[in-house]
């Protein structure tokens, strides 16, 4: 029975996005987009890295994430109204035009770290269900994300990335639709089954802090709609991202929440994608489920921030790395990476360079504060403590322990 309602959800959730009246408007296509890159793998991986590192402090763990990110997300949306015009009208030599290209770099760089991860996390879910020797798990991992990389590299040198890239944001409203039928199975779960056993205790302490940081890439994304302008105007591009915000917190807090009865399960899986461990406990066929919402998130998000990441580095450049070598560049830092890095390493790095990227966006909402006389003191002092917050994400961010 609770398959069968999680799969009824799931399609009526995506036929409803898919095709009802607001999908086609731009309200709903400014907010998917940033919303879509928020829940896509965090979704997937927090609950049980959560349940391991905090035990049933995790609910309160996830709201302190949630909180760090909401705040950079008003520093982007600070940004979007008043650094954008800022930078449209200064000249090249303007030391805050030379800080956006260094933040522009470092989101460059941030991107192809997440290729890495989105992908290395596709092979996780994906070698899960495989019957392989723990050993050689890695090493089987490792060569699917370097072949999917070199084949998006080479679609990318084709122009036919962006081809995949308009597929792959067709599967958005076929992820929504899968969140929302997970949920309503945990809630049916619970309902049915009552506690599976006794809560694990609260864990926390100063070290849990570094493992906090380390999982910021979980709830990343929101920046998207700093970079939407050209298609749509500053002021639905601010409203949006505060919805897309809301609304995945409003999904993590019930996931986090549901999952109530079965953080002992969570906290005893191994590996980045022990919630299919957790499905296949409510009902075996979950499991199929949740992989094909993995598979789906973990691809899409992966071609997208191939994109942004070449395309970034095209721009930064000032068109002197040529689009062709900037793919080729990000594409082989991005299996570097695969290689020096487990599953839980590249999410903690993914992290890193993600708060370096907010903390820099920190300091660009600091300075047009002061020079432009904009935003209110508790803003500016809110920038500093937000900025720091984003600093000591990059410097100590660890990563989840297996």
């Amino acid at each position: 029975m609770i398959v069968a309602v999680a799969l009824i959800v799931a399609l009526v959730v995506t036929l409803a996005l898919t095709f009802g009246r607001f999908a086609r408007s731009d309200t709903w296509r400014a907010t998917v987009t940033p919303l879509a890159s928020i829940i896509g793998s965090g979704f997937l991986i927090c609950g049980p890295l959560l349940a391991r590192e905090f035990g049933s402090a995790a609910l309160g763990a996830m709201a302190v994430l949630l909180a760090i990110a909401y705040a950079a997300g008003a520093v982007i949306r600070f940004n979007i109204v008043h650094v954008e015009p800022y930078l449209a009208r200064a000249g090249f030599n303007d030391p805050v035009a030379w800080l956006a290209r260094l933040t522009q770099g470092v989101l460059a760089l941030a991107y192809a770290v997440s290729v890495a991860y989105y992908l290395k996390l596709l092979a996780e879910f994906s070698l899960k269900p495989i019957a392989i020797a723990p050993a050689l798990q890695p090493l089987a991992a490792n060569i699917i994300v370097t072949v999917l990389i070199v084949l998006m590299t080479l679609l990318a040198l084709g122009g036919s990335l962006r081809k995949v890239e308009h597929l792959a944001h067709g599967t958005v409203s076929l992820k929504i639709g899968i969140i929302a039928g997970l949920l309503v199975a945990l809630a049916l779960a619970w309902g049915i089954g009552g506690m599976q056993a006794a809560l694990p205790p609260a864990r926390l302490s100063f070290a849990s802090v570094p493992m906090l940081l380390g999982l910021l890439i979980t709830v990343q994304g929101f920046e998207t709609s700093r970079y939407l302008g050209h298609a749509y105007p500053a002021a639905l591009r601010v409203r949006t991202m505060r919805h897309a915000q809301w609304i995945s917190s409003a999904i993590y807090l019930a996931f986090i929440a549901l999952l109530t009865p079965f953080l002992s399960r969570a906290a005893a899986t191994q590996g980045v994608a022990g919630i299919l461990d957790i499905m296949e406990l409510i009902a075996p066929a979950l499991g199929v489920f949740v992989l094909i919402g993995a598979v789906a998130s973990q691809l899409s998000a992966a071609v997208a921030d191939s994109i942004g990441s070449g395309g970034l580095i095209n721009e930064v450049s000032r068109r002197k790395i040529s689009v062709p070598l900037a793919f080729l560049l990000a594409g082989a830092l991005a299996i570097v990476i695969v290689w020096l890095t487990d599953p839980f390493e590249v999410v903690a790095l993914s992290s890193r360079a993600f708060a370096l990227f907010y903390a820099l966006q920190c300091v660009l909402a600091l300075i047009v504060s002061i020079r432009n006389g904009v935003g209110t003191a508790a803003q500016r002092i809110g920038f500093g403590a937000i900025g720091l917050v984003c600093l000591v994400a990059a410097a100590v961010g660890a990563p989840a322990e297996g």
